[in-house]
């Protein structure tokens, strides 16, 4: 069930770097390794749990599967916003 605190260890750490664009953020990169100990699907799940509630809107987790023990967040999408450019 580490999967959970993961998922929300991931949701914490996204608002805390995006800061206010977290709400237009789209989906979260996420790599785990085949050797990292963490089952893809149930974090995957945990993750949909996570990103259903505010201040997310939605927002998908797409995870890969390199080779190793790696598991980091390794990037963010966020949908442009209509505002003009200065």
């Amino acid at each position: 069930m580490h999967e959970l605190s993961l998922a929300m260890e991931i949701g914490r750490l996204a608002e805390e770097r995006l800061g206010p664009d977290v709400a237009r953020c789209v989906a979260v990169g996420v790599e785990v390794g085949t050797e990292s100990g963490v089952e893809p699907s149930a974090l995957e799940f945990c993750l949909e749990a996570v990103f259903s509630h505010p201040p997310w809107n939605g927002t998908k987790a797409v995870l890969t599967r390199p080779h190793g023990d790696i598991f980091q967040v390794t990037w963010f999408e966020i949908e442009e916003d209509d505002r003009p450019q200065d």
